[in-house]
């Protein structure tokens, strides 16, 4: 068949394994054209240019000429499932070139991206970048946002590079870990350093124990040993042969604030490590008692740590008093003369009479020892002191005590 009068979409002998035929006449040109390619003739071609010119009969057609109904207006656009050939190659003149049988073209509508689903990488993380636009559906969309929350996690926890950039592998891990091992010198050190810190916590630690809590707890013995001997003293109990390390007496140094009791002997844990004033009297070292019409009382006391009473005795002057308080009377000393500094084996400074106190005869004399300098007991420091006044306890304290 020539080419006059025929269909303007499409000619059977592009069809695959259809020829045309010779003398047949030519179809009706909308021979078994339904409603559903109208629907799509209503669609892709305006009304004004669908209009075609009718076909010129062959002889072995019928006469008459039908003139081509217009068509009426499809009510809702909606794909078919399957539409027929004719009127897939009607719409689609370029389709014919691919396939007879090919689907029908129906456009997809662009997706409206979802609030939470986000297609493809925002500008922000691309770093001004056009984000990718999937062109499937929810299923794609979600994949898709899946995807980029995989490489935002990746990009912030990226693999250790090693010195060119890449990730470490298996090998250079395992050297990187050895090198990341302390060596044994930086151990020695390490281990140095914590003992010779554990060392001076313990020293701070001894310290503070020395010069607070030693006081403390000597001060808590002192005042529970002068209790004891008051109470002794109310009943009336007679002192009879002292005992080694129990106090029989108390001293008062008004100048310095000090009320110490007196205790026989110097044993240091018994006696001066429990806050009280050690009495001389053991063999050689034997010295006086207050009440002996002659001789030197002489007494050793801490000067720094447990309760520490004669600490400030260098601070005597002169015709200070020092009171010393038994069961039966009171014993007033005035300070005489102080020996700053004198070595530990020098005994003649608690003799009948003291050599050094500038004492010219026989008296009755007081003498106080303690360790010089302070902190330390290297040396002694001496304090000697003359009896002025001995009142018994039923005429009341001295002046010294109640003024």
């Amino acid at each position: 068949m020539n080419g006059e009068g025929g269909s303007p979409w499409f000619h059977p002998g592009d069809v695959p394994g259809q020829r045309e035929p010779q003398d047949q006449p030519e179809p009706q040109e909308w021979q078994g054209y339904d409603e559903y390619s109208l629907a799509y003739q209503q669609d892709w071609y305006e009304q004004q240019a669908y209009t075609q010119p009718q076909p010129q009969p062959s002889p072995q057609t019928q006469p008459q000429q039908q003139p081509y109904p217009q068509p009426e207006p499809y009510p809702q656009h909606q794909a078919p499932a399957q539409a027929p050939l004719q009127a897939r190659h009607r719409h689609r003149p370029e389709s014919v070139q691919e396939s007879a049988y090919a689907a029908p073209f129906v456009p997809a509508p662009a997706p409206a991206p979802d609030d939470d689903e986000t297609v493809g990488l925002r500008t922000s993380d691309t770093g001004g970048a056009t984000p990718e636009q999937p062109t499937g559906g929810r299923a794609e969309r979600r994949r898709a946002a899946k995807g980029r929350g995989k490489r935002r996690a990746a990009a912030a926890t990226p693999p250790k590079p090693s010195e060119g950039g890449a990730p470490l592998s298996r090998v250079e891990a395992r050297r990187a870990a050895r090198a990341a091992k302390d060596s044994p010198a930086v151990i020695a050190s390490r281990a140095f350093g914590e003992l010779f810190i554990t060392i001076g916590v313990l020293m701070l630690l001894f310290v503070t124990y020395q010069l607070w809590w030693t006081n403390i707890l000597a001060g808590q013995q002192a005042n529970a040993a002068a209790d004891q001997i008051q109470d002794d003293w109310a009943q009336g109990r007679a002192p009879g042969a002292f005992e080694p390390g129990r106090g029989f007496a108390i001293m008062h140094i008004p100048k310095l604030d000090v009320v110490v009791p007196i205790a026989e002997g110097t044993d240091k844990h018994r006696v001066l490590d429990r806050g009280m004033v050690g009495h001389y009297a053991d063999g050689a070292l034997k010295t006086a008692m207050p009440e002996d019409k002659q001789g030197n009382f002489a007494v050793a006391g801490h000067r720094n740590t447990h309760g520490e009473p004669f600490r400030y005795i260098n601070r005597l002057e002169p015709g200070d008093p020092i009171v010393v308080e038994t069961q039966d009377s009171y014993y007033t000393y005035e300070m005489a003369s102080i020996l700053p500094q004198t070595a530990p084996s020098n005994v003649g400074v608690i003799a009948p009479v003291p050599a050094g106190a500038g004492f010219t005869g026989p008296g009755r004399y007081i003498t106080l020892t303690t360790c010089t300098p302070e902190f330390t007991s290297t040396y002694r420091m001496i304090v000697w002191g003359k009896m002025v006044e001995e009142r018994p306890r039923s005429k009341g304290k001295p002046d010294a005590l109640v003024g």
